[in-house]
């Protein structure tokens, strides 16, 4: 069997490397694939989805997490053990997912049929959302920021629901790259609602990313030490 060389990792202070998986464009694909490249949790929750389109857009991100992080691990996707981190906050089981033994830090997010896979030599966190509502703002809006908050109120109605968009997923990249997620308040964390991000948190940089038209996208990054 000819030899393969591993994809080369992301270097510190390199910007994460992202990738895009169209659920619906590579289902049948994935699901040749998931026997053999998912773990036994994967594939239970995999099943237990009722709506086909989940169930195909989660093994579609997890066939894909698996075939990248082999690639850059330059190992077989299905022996790669993942583990959850011990919370930040609590020191709970539940923490950023990670591969046990390290190598590559990596952070999964779908919504719809796509998922954002992102791969860092620190710690990472992405998140993808469908643009919400205006009810759907308006029911949870005050969960933000207050200067946050007083953007959304300075916008014209119709154009609040893209700027919350952006505002969240960029705090829920942030979150995830923690490896807390919604343990923390969002309201403690100033990320903005306009166009670009803010310079947010200490330590982390954060970045839109495009994912096409009624969806927002990020990216947050941790600083080398």
């Amino acid at each position: 069997m000819a030899h393969v060389e591993p994809m080369a990792l992301p270097a510190p202070g390199d910007p994460p490397r992202l990738w895009l998986v169209d659920a619906a464009r590579h289902a049948a694909f994935a699901a040749r694939l998931a026997s053999g490249v998912l773990d036994p949790r994967e594939l239970r929750r995999a099943a237990a989805f009722r709506a086909d389109a989940d169930r195909d857009c989660y093994r579609a991100a997890h066939v894909g997490l698996r075939l990248l992080l082999g690639a850059h691990l330059g190992t077989a996707p299905g022996g790669i053990t993942l583990v959850q981190e011990d919370c930040p906050s609590c020191g709970g089981p539940h923490g950023r997912p990670a591969v046990e033994g390290g190598g590559v830090h990596f952070s999964l997010s779908h919504s719809g049929s796509f998922a954002l896979l992102a791969f860092a030599a620190t710690p990472v966190g992405v998140d993808v959302e469908t643009v919400p509502s205006p009810d759907a703002v308006a029911d949870v809006a005050a969960v933000m920021h207050p200067v946050e908050i007083a953007e959304l109120g300075a916008l014209e109605p119709p154009d609040r629901p893209a700027a919350f968009a952006r505002a969240w997923v960029r705090k829920e990249a942030y979150l995830k790259g923690l490896g807390i997620g919604l343990g923390r308040e969002p309201s403690l964390d100033y990320v903005g609602t306009g166009v670009a991000p803010a310079a947010g948190p200490a330590g982390w940089s954060l970045a839109d990313v495009a994912v096409g038209e009624n969806r927002a996208a990020a990216v947050a990054v941790a600083a080398p030490n």
